[in-house]
């Protein structure tokens, strides 16, 4: 905890800094984030059939996703390089939008949840820059943490429906379990 109001990235003197973990054991922790690309159901249909000019969307969008989220620290200044021990990212293509769901495992002192926002947006971003000679009008949204687990934080769920969320506390260190040690593409 910080000594500046609440905010840990922040120093005595409200001066941005990186928070120190490295007193805290390492623990299993898993993160979900989903986001949408809304677009014209012709190109949806497109990208589904794999008929687009620059080809297979979804596969270089899923690489995109996985890099981003293993480079996540070299994006946002003040997040912790992590050892990543599972990422997936998956697809479903609705009639005018396509759900991107990231899943991020570590076993670490600090939590994935930058990381699963990185390979969400990430690949959302992908599959606009692959999908863009086709329909320009294409509008990323709902990029949001869905579930987290692990740490001292607990468990935190989104609802569905409500869009709201619930969080149950944790113990930093009785969730200890193996993670995948290769990064998973579907």
């Amino acid at each position: 905890m910080s000594d500046h109001a609440g905010f840990t990235h922040l120093d005595a003197s409200g001066r941005a800094r990186m928070v120190d973990v490295t007193p805290k054991d390492p623990t299993h922790r898993r993160a979900i984030a989903r986001g949408r690309v809304y677009m014209e159901s012709e190109t949806a249909t497109a990208i589904a059939r794999g008929s687009m000019n620059k080809g297979d969307v979804l596969a270089v969008a899923r690489v995109a996703g996985i890099q981003a989220a293993k480079r996540t620290s070299d994006l946002i200044p003040l997040c912790h390089p992590l050892m990543i021990g599972a990422v997936n990212v998956n697809f479903t293509i609705e009639d005018d939008f396509i759900e991107v769901e990231s899943t991020v495992e570590t076993l670490d002192r600090t939590g994935v949840e930058m990381e699963a926002l990185t390979a969400t947006t990430v690949a959302a971003l992908t599959i606009y820059d692959m999908a863009k000679s086709m329909d320009k009008a294409m509008v990323i949204s709902d990029v949001a943490l869905w579930e987290k687990t692990g740490g001292k934080s607990g468990t935190f769920k989104r609802e569905a429906d409500a869009g709201e969320a619930t969080e149950t506390p944790g113990n930093d260190g009785d969730d200890v379990a193996s993670v995948a040690a290769e990064t998973l593409g579907e």
